[in-house]
């Protein structure tokens, strides 16, 4: 077989590269060993829609992708009768916390354009009503007799309307896959990579488990938490400064109180990094609920991303839960815990690497985490962009491209994720979605 480029991973972010490649009029095959698109970590998204980034790329970044995603049909050129994701705008508060302070990312957002308000503990509480507004940072372990201290302290929030959630994070994959389908490209599930092939000096092909070779000048590498092999397969990483490592996760669900007070708790998302989780509105009713990886939880880190166990866990059900409900009155914690296990793709820095690497042909969009499914829709752009700056000669490393956003008009600097930056020491953790 022969494929002008070759994506791995059928996630929502290959998803997306395979659209913007094949629209740049280059022949595309993905590979991924699932049985369908989207059923690896794209399946585990909380799909949150959030603004809250500490650098001016990232805020950009997020900001552009919501109008992507409001202008869904546009952006894949597919018909509302191909049953599309939605967007949901519900509103974020994003609650005050010292490590993020307020003029962390506010002065950002002017220069994007979000919308928001400032919010202090009052408005908060006519906004949510049955919020408590202390202040327990840091987050701690409900055996800590600390975790139920009272506060004297109290707190407000940042409100941004335009945030939300999209309905259905693996609807939202296979809607691109299938545009990237009626314009060409060729999706090989239940198929693995087992080589990457190279000769004078670049890429040159793959090998997969079948015995299948094709060849092929562009490999993006987008298998997120197998995304650390595909690049031993290929001898890439050791000019990366960012290591990337795969996380498990969960994400658990609590069904919603009804009555005036549940609803207005329930019907916005909220980041509360004081107590270290966040939640959104369930689609169809109830509340999903994160974590924001806290110091006092030890992160899951796993060698072997198809040897994790699939089953939500007690402990992480009751921890994540009980915060929320220790700061909305209205919320219950149910005996039986609920909810979806997946495996991200995380960077020492929390900030994905979108770039090529010492290997010609070959590119990566790794280490996304759990927040970046929302730029989903801009970061096809962002390897057509940097594919097509590379390949005709430009070097990315010293002369780096730049995405221009269609609907904002702002330019994005794509060195904000390259491999080989300082490490991002203000952005911690995926905070939500």
């Amino acid at each position: 077989m022969h494929s002008d480029a070759v994506i791995v991973g059928a996630g929502v972010m290959g998803a997306s590269i395979a659209l913007e490649l094949v629209r740049s009029g280059r022949t595309v095959t993905v590979i991924d060993k699932a049985r369908g698109v989207g059923h690896g970590s794209t399946s585990a998204s909380s799909a949150v829609m959030r603004f809250n980034f500490s650098t001016l790329a990232g805020v950009a970044t997020a900001w552009e992708s919501k109008f992507h995603w409001e202008n869904w049909a546009e952006h894949t050129g597919l018909p509302d009768s191909a049953g599309l994701t939605r967007y949901v705008r519900t509103g974020l508060a994003f609650l005050d916390v010292d490590i993020a302070p307020r003029d962390l990312y506010l002065p950002l957002y002017d220069t994007v354009g979000v919308p928001y308000e400032e919010w202090d503990a009052d408005q908060l509480t006519a906004r949510i009503p049955g919020i408590d507004t202390g202040r327990y940072w840091p987050p701690k372990r409900l055996a800590d007799d600390a975790f139920w201290a009272p506060s004297t302290e109290h707190l407000g929030a940042v409100y941004t309307p335009d945030a939300g959630h999209v309905s259905d994070p693996q609807l939202a994959a296979a809607n691109l896959a299938d545009a990237a389908v009626r314009r060409g490209a060729v999706f090989l599930l239940s198929r693995a990579v087992t080589q990457v092939t190279r000769g004078s000096g670049r890429v040159t092909g793959v090998l997969l488990d079948d015995g299948t070779r094709i060849d092929t000048g562009i490999v993006v590498n987008a298998a997120g938490p197998w995304s650390g092999r595909i690049n031993e397969l290929a001898g890439v990483g050791d000019d990366f400064t960012v290591s990337v490592r795969p996380m498990r996760q969960e994400v658990h669900h609590v069904p919603a109180r009804t009555g005036a007070a549940g609803s207005a708790t329930t019907d916005m998302c909220v980041a509360d990094v004081d107590l270290g989780y966040y939640l959104r509105p369930e689609v169809g009713g109830g509340v999903l609920i994160g974590g924001t990886e806290p110091e006092c939880d030890p992160l899951q880190w796993v060698d072997d991303p198809d040897s994790v166990a699939t089953d939500v866990t007690k402990d992480a059900f009751e921890a994540q839960a009980t915060r929320a409900a220790r700061r909305l009155s209205t919320l219950t914690v149910p005996n039986r815990p609920r909810g979806v296990v997946g495996v991200y793709d995380v960077t020492d820095d929390w900030t994905p690497i979108y770039d090529k690497t010492n290997l010609p042909g070959y590119y990566v969009a790794i280490g996304t985490s759990g927040n970046q499914f929302k730029n989903a829709p801009l970061v096809g752009g962002f390897l057509r962009t940097i594919i097509d700056h590379t390949e005709n000669g430009a070097d990315h490393d010293r002369d780096p491209a730049v995405f221009k956003a269609p609907y904002t008009g702002h330019s994005i600097e794509l060195s904000t994720f390259s491999r080989r930056r300082p490490k991002n020491d203000r952005n911690s953790g995926t905070v939500c979605g």
